[in-house]
């Protein structure tokens, strides 16, 4: 092969957006001609590499689109610390399915029992498993959409968040929600009822969920909807900032287990 012919075939290569093949064809051309590879190996090594690079940027535009608050995997989760976790639910979970049936999954327990930790990294699954994926704590929501309200921007926001095929709302329960943000929490999840999937927790059990929302009908008309197809997983456990704190003598062990 002439200089000129790599060259052309370089352009050409850039000119399709074949990045990974520009960048390892020279080296590739070498290993064909020492190891007297044939024209389909040679042909599917390089094709192998563009596929695997361009999934690779795919998950890390959608990773960074999804807006995690922090990047956590199921392998990272300690589930012996968490026994009430069923570790074979999770992994059921972590294939996606839920999210291809349209369900919903919610993650109950008290703060720092790990319930972000989980819906992120099923978040992180369902990224790389293709689905558009978005992350948000339930008080930068209502804020976002009680501004959108006011701007007359509302149905936009609220097309927004049904975008995603995976939306997850973080920390519903920390801080109660005023009537009228109950309202508009309402609308985006009747708008995303059996059109995508939903990740929520929160530190309150559903027979609380009436002082989150301040009306019981909205609080009823809001969970009907979430649960009707869905799996709750609720920990009941110690928190993992105290085992950290333990760890660092600045508390006694005996303190995480008082009540």
């Amino acid at each position: 092969m002439s200089g000129v012919e790599l060259a052309r075939i370089q352009e050409n290569l850039r000119h399709l957006k074949l990045y990974k093949i520009n960048d390892l064809l020279e080296s590739y051309l070498e290993e064909a001609s020492r190891d007297n590879l044939s024209y389909i190996e040679f042909l599917d090594r390089l094709l192998t590499e563009e596929v695997s690079a361009k999934r690779e940027r795919n998950i890390a535009m959608r990773t960074a689109m999804a807006k995690f608050p922090f990047i956590k995997t199921l392998e990272s989760f300690d589930f012996k610390f968490q026994p009430s976790v069923d570790k074979r639910k999770i992994k059921e979970l972590a294939t996606c399915r839920f999210i291809a049936n349209g369900e919903n999954v919610i993650l109950l327990g008290p703060p720092g029992v790990g319930k972000t930790h989980l819906a992120v990294a099923l978040g992180i699954k369902a990224v790389t498993e293709g689905y558009r994926t978005y992350f948000i704590q339930a008080m930068p929501l209502i804020a976002s959409l009680t501004k959108a309200y006011a701007e007359n921007r509302i149905e936009d926001r609220l097309k927004f968040y049904c975008q995603p095929k995976l939306l997850i709302i973080d920390e519903i329960g920390y801080i109660p929600i005023d009537r009228h943000g109950a309202h508009l929490f309402f609308q985006l999840i009747s708008r995303h009822y059996e059109r995508g999937s939903l990740i929520l927790t929160s530190n309150r059990s559903f027979s609380q969920w009436n002082e989150i929302f301040g009306d019981p009908v909205i609080a009823t008309a809001i969970l009907d909807r979430i649960l009707h197809h869905s799996t709750t997983i609720n920990i009941k456990g110690n928190s993992y900032r105290l085992k950290e704190k333990v760890k660092a003598g600045l508390i006694r062990g005996s303190e995480m287990y008082q009540n």
